[in-house]
């Protein structure tokens, strides 16, 4: 899907393009956003802001969205943007803004914040998964990609079935935050649903980078530490020596024609 195999996450109101642009010489996507697309939704955002979290407030999303993408039109990254909503419509429209440009859309399952959660944002689309297939089907009719951001260790969430319903819904990829329950990687590439699985958390190093690959995670994404060249460069290095030994691996295992 992408090359290197290293996204950086979103981080709202600190991933745009500019940050974007930054990295682009050590990672092979990256994820914009959170971006609140609807009324409620940029309400919620507001009232992080007034408690000091980051957030990208604008009277007109979808705009932000096309000058965001705009800026990094000729670049050879794979771009998407990570969206909220309350409802199918903006996601809709969100997702048309997107595919002008031939980027993907993260539907946000993944933000655990009160104020998201009160209105049927982040992690709560976890518990109604037909809401959230609806989110990925409305995106799906623009031909982009779509994939979605989700988080593991909720109670009663079951990761590798909803890949399954996910990807039969029109999704793309699956971004997993694994939040220390890092085998949930192995539990979905398992499942064998075919969607394209991003690993999350904690990815600083060569260690944690195999971790996640070893587990069969597709790619790795780099969140907190997006600005650092230093861990992208490392990162990026575990994630090329890991792809470059299993290419050799899968050379080793073909038979020697007699």
């Amino acid at each position: 899907m992408f090359q290197p195999r290293v996204a950086i996450a979103s981080l709202s109101g600190e991933s745009d393009a500019e940050w974007a642009t930054a990295a682009e010489s050590y990672v092979g996507a990256a994820i914009l956003g959170g971006v609140a697309l609807d009324d409620a939704s940029q309400e919620a955002a507001q009232a992080l802001v007034a408690r000091g979290r980051s957030e990208f407030l604008t009277d007109d999303p979808f705009g932000f969205i096309d000058s965001q993408l705009a800026e990094l039109r000729d670049s050879d990254l794979f771009v998407a943007v990570n969206v909220r909503a309350t409802n199918a419509d903006p996601i809709r429209k969100a997702a048309a803004v997107c595919a002008e440009y031939g980027a993907g859309i993260e539907i946000n399952a993944h933000c655990r914040q009160e104020e998201l959660r009160e209105i049927g944002c982040g992690e709560t689309l976890l518990r109604d998964e037909e809401r959230l297939c609806a989110y990925v089907e409305a995106a799906a009719e623009s031909g982009t990609p779509v994939g979605v951001k989700a988080r593991a260790e909720l109670e009663g969430i079951e990761l590798p079935k909803l890949a399954s319903k996910l990807a039969d819904a029109g999704a793309t990829w699956l971004h997993v935050d694994a939040m220390d329950s890092e085998s949930v990687v192995a539990d979905i590439a398992d499942a064998e649903s075919d969607l394209y699985l991003v690993a999350n958390n904690g990815v600083r190093d060569r260690e944690t980078v195999h971790e996640y690959l070893d587990y069969g995670a597709d790619a790795v994404s780099v969140g907190r530490p997006s600005d650092n060249p230093t861990v992208l460069r490392r990162v990026e290095a575990a994630t090329t020596e890991w792809f470059d030994a299993d290419s050799e691996r899968d050379n080793d295992d073909r038979e020697v024609p007699v």
